[in-house]
């Protein structure tokens, strides 16, 4: 599923792209339900929450013999409708970064400080370029009760905004854009839009793009899911500490787009 020139000018223009119900319904239950099995796999890629019951992040969705791999997500990752998108923003093949899923739970799901996720890839991967790609898979209805995602449309052309180190505000830590920086941009920029939409909706935003969301107060659980793309060119540099690949992939393989169907039908791994 190739992307059109109006959508193309559209996320040059704003940072982002909403593709709603791009997913059938049968998939979004294919992987909630892979969510809700790895959820209960006990190891370091099951970030969880204070009780340590609740999972908060999940990594490792694609990493074939890991004990959070699942079929479907590493059918995600090469489905057309994703794959092929990405690289039309990109100019470029691409290799897969991470996937990683946010929980949300009912009532008392956490907040997401404002940040820009390349200023924390650049920090801690030495990604040279913000040529990195998030389609973000909408696995519940997002509004702004549930504690959606908002953006500042054209926040991205403005580069890295100078970032400050938080690992107070929540179980996190993160290199957040601080308060008079962010009254600055939407000063400029315009106020942050509420990025809402039913399940199965995929949203594309870029490296630089400045986001965040609030608390769940909603009375059911909203969940995410995030497939990073990085362009081949951009191979990440030398660090100190790399973190693991399941964060951080730096085997840059080129994927290849799969002309499946639908997430139900199996493709073979590799």
């Amino acid at each position: 599923m190739n992307l059109t020139k109006e959508q193309l000018s559209r996320f040059e223009r704003d940072g982002f792209l909403v593709l709603p119900n791009l997913l059938s319904a049968d998939e979004v239950e294919l992987l909630r339900a892979e969510l809700a099995r790895v959820g209960q796999v006990h190891d370091v890629r099951n970030m969880r929450e204070g009780d340590g019951e609740t999972p908060r992040i999940i990594y490792g969705l694609p990493d074939v013999g890991g004990p959070t791999f699942s079929q479907a997500y590493y059918n995600l990752a090469r489905d057309h409708r994703v794959l092929q998108p990405i690289m039309d923003v990109l100019k470029e093949e691409v290799s897969l970064f991470h996937i990683k899923c946010n929980f949300k739970e009912a009532i008392d799901g956490g907040y997401w400080q404002w940040h820009q996720d390349y200023a924390n890839w650049k920090a801690n991967d030495n990604a040279p370029e913000p040529r990195l790609l998030t389609a973000m898979v909408m696995l519940d209805q997002a509004s702004e009760m549930s504690g959606c995602l908002y953006f500042v449309p054209g926040s991205h052309t403005r580069g890295i905004i100078e970032p400050d180190w938080d690992d107070t505000s929540t179980s996190y830590a993160l290199w957040t854009v601080g308060k008079k920086q962010m009254i600055a941009l939407t000063e400029e920029l315009g106020d942050p839009v509420a990025v809402t939409g039913s399940p199965g909706t995929v949203v594309l935003f870029h490296a630089n793009m400045v986001h965040g969301s609030g608390h769940n107060m909603s009375p059911r659980h909203r969940w995410q899911v995030y497939l990073v793309y990085n362009a081949m060119t951009n191979t990440l540099g030398p660090v100190p500490k790399p973190r693991p690949d399941y964060q951080a992939n730096r085997k840059a393989v080129a994927l290849k787009v799969s002309t499946a169907r639908s997430l139900l039908e199996v493709a073979e791994t590799v």
